[in-house]
């Protein structure tokens, strides 16, 4: 005789953490998010079903499988994955399990998701992200993103934090924190936070270009006194 799980029918979906990494399309069009292990390969958007990344036609989560979504019941043992060397550029990630699900003790297995918030970390040099810029990797058709402050972005290809929530869609809300939230950034309007990060972007972007065009003038200039020269 085999013993069945009682099965649950919550009021409210549940709500899970976990961390992925940001992407954007190859023509800047659209956003989203790959997990970190298990389905890596497979981008997916701020409302998504899993499938089965071994190729099984079962649907997801199957007990005998390890396909779906997977999250935590806790934050804080989500941001905790953050500190290794391979993580420190991804995001948390707060979402509503919804579908199928399989609960475990630390979290959930899950077959469909809606992500409610991404939480993104600080720029490299330890200063607060203005923007998610190109990480220099990416999966075909999607361009790695990581944190990036102003100063950092060296003419990277790049999308401000609530231009990145804009693209994503589905009311996607994107945090800047270091430690603790300090900006918060919707797709449905711009506040003066948000502006300020975007008039920062600009003109970082602008330092950068007249930077490139003085150093080309610089070899122009070069190149006429050379001998001969009138």
């Amino acid at each position: 005789m085999r013993l069945r799980l009682p099965e649950e029918r919550p009021a409210e979906p549940p709500t899970g953490y976990k961390i992925a990494h940001p992407v954007l399309s190859q023509d800047g069009t659209r956003a989203g998010f790959t997990g970190v292990s298990l389905g890596g390969a497979l981008p997916y958007g701020v409302v998504a079903d899993a499938s089965c990344v071994y190729g099984l036609r079962h649907r997801a989560p199957h007990r005998r499988c390890d396909c779906g979504f997977h999250c935590v019941h806790d934050r804080t043992v989500a941001e905790a994955l953050l500190c290794t060397a391979e993580h420190r550029t991804a995001v948390l990630l707060e979402v509503s399990v919804l579908g199928r699900y399989l609960r475990f003790e630390l979290g959930f297995r899950y077959a469909r998701q809606r992500v409610r918030t991404a939480t993104v970390g600080p720029c490299a040099c330890g200063t607060v992200a203005a923007a998610l810029a190109d990480a220099g990797w990416g999966r075909p058709g999607w361009r790695g993103l990581a944190p990036s402050c102003a100063g950092c972005l060296r003419g990277r290809t790049s999308v401000s934090l609530a231009g990145f929530a804009r693209l994503a869609g589905e009311g996607l809300r994107v945090v800047a924190g270091s430690g603790a939230a300090v900006a918060d950034l919707q797709a449905d309007g711009l506040g003066v936070s948000e502006l300020t990060a975007e008039a920062a972007l600009l003109q970082a972007r602008l330092d950068w270009f007249q930077t490139q065009l003085a150093r080309l003038g610089e070899r122009g200039h070069g190149e006429g006194d050379g001998p001969g020269a009138p």
